[in-house]
């Protein structure tokens, strides 16, 4: 849990100081800080597929995952349900930056995939990369809807201490191939991730997600 706890108090400590300076911090910086964010996303992605396709047995099955995937969040308007979810509470900002920051905290593929390389070999390098980009995140939000974010941290925890323990149950079957083909769908969305916040195009990254359990579905019926 201590990729966890460094995460969830990176965000306590950049909401404080977003707070504090949350009328100093002119909007060219705000928008500076997003754009390296973008870029760290984008390449700490790329590195990832580029590193597991060397070593995928199964070189196809991300393409399929990804396919079946989208045409299953599509079909279930993952992200538009969101999107008006937070509409839904738009009315108050506070509530509406809360939401945005559980998104960008929670279901960001670096927080999922670092979880599972945490609880099975103690690897904590996504955990850590993702608290720094938390950490800068809630600084920019924090500065836009003051010290409230700082409540994310509190559902970021239950989020990835679920996760945890639950990769800690399934450790027997998270391993070498399946762990292989889940971190390049996680690498190809934290890249689809890194170009969203650069604006350059939104992949609608949420329609994506179930693509993690095409893969899994898919080692479920190889070991049967």
């Amino acid at each position: 849990m201590l990729g966890t706890i460094v995460n969830v108090a990176a965000i306590f400590v950049g909401s404080l100081i977003g707070g504090t300076i949350q009328k100093a911090l002119p909007q060219k910086i705000q928008e500076t800080l997003f754009i390296a964010m973008g870029l760290s996303a984008f390449f700490i992605g790329v590195n990832t597929v580029i590193k597991n396709m060397a070593v995928s047995q199964t070189p196809l099955l991300f393409i399929i995952s990804l396919a079946l995937g989208a045409v299953i969040g599509t079909l279930f308007n993952l992200e538009e349900n969101f999107q008006k979810f937070t509409i839904k509470f738009g009315k108050n900002t506070l509530i509406k930056g809360l939401s945005t920051a559980i998104l960008l905290f929670c279901i960001g593929t670096l927080s999922i995939l670092g979880l599972i390389e945490s609880a099975l070999h103690y690897d904590h390098t996504f955990l850590f990369t993702n608290a720094m980009l938390d950490f800068i995140i809630s600084i920019v939000l924090s500065a836009t809807y003051g010290y409230g974010i700082m409540l994310s941290a509190f559902v970021l925890f239950i989020w990835q201490g679920s996760i945890y323990w639950g990769a800690m149950y399934l450790s027997h079957f998270l391993q070498g191939a399946v762990l292989t083909e889940l971190s390049i769908i996680g690498g190809v969305l934290i890249t689809a991730s890194g170009l969203g916040i650069l604006e350059i195009k939104n992949c609608k990254t949420l329609n994506l997600l179930p693509a993690f359990f095409i893969s899994i579905i898919y080692f479920l019926f190889k070991l049967d």
